[in-house]
């Protein structure tokens, strides 16, 4: 999974990608500081694998992992090349959703390029960036099909699709929120490529007092959730300040540290929960002597495919999987006592494979 942040400048939004992979991008008070796009890989929380691991006493254990990257600050006329713009947004088509660092916190020794803290301005600066990006993408399709339309039905009904979109994007509307007449439509959105057709996960950053209540006295956070509501994004308040502390801690200490704060989980645990829920993600998990490991797939995948994520083999040469939950397993402390227990089943082509899931792929190849 690729989730890219993006920003205006000055929003936390460096901050935060520092935090969230201990990367070190250079963070400073100026717009574009981040000019390259960072990236940096994190490995998915996961408490189960580390018991698992030790009922199987694992050599080694391999998280599920998300691949951050961080986009250079974005500002007004970016689709036509301002700023560091075309490189933003070309940067941007690569990942499957776009993490939105929006700021909610007053600070007078943080310049907002606006001059004032309006998230929702600041949430419509960039809309209307990738809407222009979009448009431009359409038109340069439309102009290249046009022609052979007229002698191809197929094409000819890609092209009016084309218009309609385009013709949607121009009302200032985002793709994602257009109504598909069927699943052709769909695939051809989706083939498409359009920014306003990822899912977004609002970050609402906001000043250390606003976090222990998770901004519910904080009116801009509210305005940012209201939006994201109306508009089917997921949204996490985060103190991007407080997260680049706790990267600094071990765990002990970050336990110790959030729990002063009133806190139950970091902006990490959160970010990457709201982003398996708008991605419709879930991990099944593989255990052995050799390693445990967490594979990530989308909801609904059948068990062929799922093994699919291993090697390809395990796909082509799909023969059963022998599956049990993880704590299933757990409280019975033996893979061979569970089997007696009648809590291994063995499973064809057809099994839809859920989240906790422990899974022997039996194949032939």
């Amino acid at each position: 999974m690729k989730l890219g942040i993006v920003g205006l400048p000055n929003v936390g939004k460096s901050t935060l990608f520092n935090s969230l992979t201990k990367a070190g991008a250079e963070s400073a008070n100026y717009p574009f500081c981040t000019i390259d796009p960072n990236i940096g890989v994190v490995p998915v929380p996961d408490p189960r694998l580390k018991l698992l691991a030790d009922l199987y006493d694992s050599q080694k254990i391999t998280p599920a992992v998300i691949e951050f990257v961080d986009i250079a600050g974005l500002v007004k006329g970016a689709s036509k090349g301002e700023g560091l713009g075309n490189q933003f947004l070309s940067n941007i088509r690569e990942v499957d959703a776009i993490v939105h660092v929006v700021r909610c916190f007053e600070d007078g020794n943080v310049i907002h390029v606006d001059g004032s803290v309006d998230p929702l301005r600041d949430i419509e600066t960039i809309n209307l960036e990738l809407i222009f990006s979009d448009i431009e993408i359409l038109e340069r399709r439309i102009a290249k099909n046009g022609k052979a339309a007229f002698n191809n039905k197929e094409l000819a009904k890609e092209v009016d699709f084309l218009k309609r979109v385009k013709a949607f994007l121009e009302d200032g509307n985002l793709a994602r929120k257009m109504e598909l007449a069927d699943e052709d439509e769909e695939a051809l959105m989706s083939s498409l490529n359009l920014l306003t057709w990822k899912p977004v996960i609002f970050a609402a950053n906001v000043g250390e007092d606003d976090l222990a209540d998770d901004g519910k006295n904080n009116a801009h956070v509210q305005s940012v959730r209201h939006f994201a509501a109306e508009n089917a994004s997921e949204v996490f308040v985060i103190c991007a300040q407080i997260e680049q502390e706790i990267a600094e801690l071990d765990d002990d200490e970050k336990a110790m540290f959030l729990e002063d704060l009133g806190l139950t989980e970091s902006g990490l645990d959160k970010l990457i929960a709201a982003s398996y829920r708008l991605l419709g993600l879930l991990s099944y998990l593989t255990a052995g002597v050799t390693e445990t490991r967490a594979w990530t797939i989308k909801a609904g995948t059948k068990a062929p495919q799922a093994a699919g994520k291993i090697h390809s083999d395990f796909e082509r040469g799909f023969i059963r999987a022998e599956v049990v939950n993880y704590q299933d397993l757990l409280d019975c402390r033996t893979y061979t006592a569970a089997k007696e227990k009648g809590l291994v089943r063995l499973e064809g082509k057809d099994y839809v494979v859920k989240d906790g899931d422990v899974i022997l792929f039996r194949f032939n190849v």
